[in-house]
């Protein structure tokens, strides 16, 4: 096709159907109602796919083979054909057996929630560091599955190559291939990540606090972030409208000066693959001096996205000394009455704020309470050190909290003046 005909025909699009399987023998299954919607949500933030239709499908428990019954097969494939469906989304894990069966009896592409997942990741990935842990992530996936899904190392543009495009003929992707791949993958994500541990420490000579922020995907954390940066991250109404992330110098009116982290948002199961991958851009959470968790509270499921993001922060394994301020986001999506019962029931929770980062309301509290956070963390403590302790000496000038120093016989006694987080550092050299 010449490119006068691509410009008039516009950009190929996938007609996709969302199915979410409401399990019931699954003790952890979330409300199938906003589980849908959000899965919905997924599939809109991929380029390229139209929704043709979507649904609940009750099951009393999944089928090995099939996951659904045959019934439900028969009933299911019948709407694709009718829909001219060629993608079924199942917003939940899918076997590679059930994969192979569905596809054959559908004769459609079947994409569970862990591959869209990693489709939307691909297609946002930005800098050298993200598309490999990307990539990195998708071949652990595809290790298991063994599928022809490598048409991401065909194309130009973003994304994995799961839904399909340029390439449908590719090589079988044999685990040694993949093994391969992944270890070449590592070596190269291992020399970037070598870089962002040298800005680290960088910004550990500089003693400015770290203020990250948290929380479930679409909670308005980069518009947040813009509203207390002056920057001009990309803020939509999107699932994973930001991936890669973003750290920026901020002054705080008390003229406390801290570098502010925007992070990738999190989101229920999220896939453990790239959970694995991406651990070392969230390890600017673990060094982060303060927290501040993001919700939007105008969201029906708020509760369950902040156990989701509580849940991954533990698993990351942040430390439980990181104080954390949630921040009750989008209250201008709230309705005048229901904002004010908010504002009371967070009035009576100690580190709670609302705000609307959109209209800057609220913005005055949570910038005090963030100097309050980060002043009272700071502690005196009187330390002695020997001369064969150089290394440990030169870290707390570097930190900047040293206050005084006197020389003694057998070496140093100094007063510092150190955050938690500092101390617990100071502690593991």
């Amino acid at each position: 096709m010449s490119a006068s005909e691509l410009e008039e025909h516009g950009p190929s699009v996938t007609r996709a159907w969302v199915l979410h399987p409401d399990i019931t023998s699954d003790r952890a299954r979330r409300a199938a109602g906003p589980a849908l919607q959000e899965a919905i949500a997924l599939a809109e933030a991929l380029p390229g796919l139209e929704i043709a239709g979507s649904g609940v499908v009750p099951l009393a428990k999944a089928r090995p083979g099939y996951l659904f019954g045959s019934g439900k097969i028969d009933e299911l494939g019948a709407l694709f054909r009718d829909a001219e469906v060629e993608l079924v989304l199942i917003d939940g894990p899918v076997t590679p057996v059930q994969q192979r069966n569905l596809e054959r009896d559908w004769k459609v592409k079947i994409l569970d929630r862990t591959g869209l997942i990693l489709e939307i990741f691909a297609d946002r990935a930005r800098t050298r560091e993200g598309v490999l842990q990307v990539e990195l992530a998708a071949l652990s996936y595809q290790r298991t599955r063994l599928v022809r899904a490598w048409t991401h190392l065909e194309r130009q543009r973003g994304g994995l190559g799961f839904v399909g495009g340029p390439g449908e003929t590719q090589i079988e992707a044999d685990r040694r291939a993949i093994d391969e791949a992944i270890t070449r993958l590592r070596r190269q994500l291992s020399k970037v990540v070598k870089t962002r541990d040298l800005h680290r420490a960088a910004r550990r000579k500089v003693p400015f606090p770290v203020v990250a922020l948290v929380g479930y995907t679409n909670a308005g954390k980069s518009t947040l972030f813009n509203r207390l940066t002056g920057a001009q991250v990309l803020a939509k109404d999107m699932l994973f409208a930001t991936l890669d992330p973003t750290m920026r110098a901020v002054t705080l009116p008390s003229g406390l000066k801290v570098i502010l982290s925007d992070t990738v948002g999190f989101i229920s199961e999220l896939p453990t693959q790239l959970v694995a991958a991406f651990r070392a851009t969230l390890e600017e959470v673990l060094e982060a001096d303060l927290i501040l968790h993001v919700r939007d509270i105008a969201h029906s499921g708020t509760e369950e996205q902040a156990e989701d993001v509580r849940a991954i922060l533990s698993e990351l394994g942040v430390a439980s000394q990181t104080p954390v301020i949630e921040v009750w986001n989008k209250t201008d999506l709230v309705s005048p009455e229901n904002r004010a019962a908010l504002e009371a029931l967070a009035a009576r929770h100690e580190g709670v704020l609302t705000l609307s980062a959109w209209t800057g309301e609220g913005m005055e509290p949570l910038l005090a309470a963030v100097t309050a956070a980060l002043d009272d963390a700071r502690s005196r403590t009187e330390l002695f050190l020997g001369f064969d302790e150089g290394r440990k000496r030169a870290w707390l000038f570097e930190q900047g909290v040293v206050e005084d120093e006197r020389p003694q016989e057998n070496g140093y006694r100094l007063n510092v003046n150190w955050t938690a987080r500092q101390q617990s550092r100071f502690r593991e050299m």
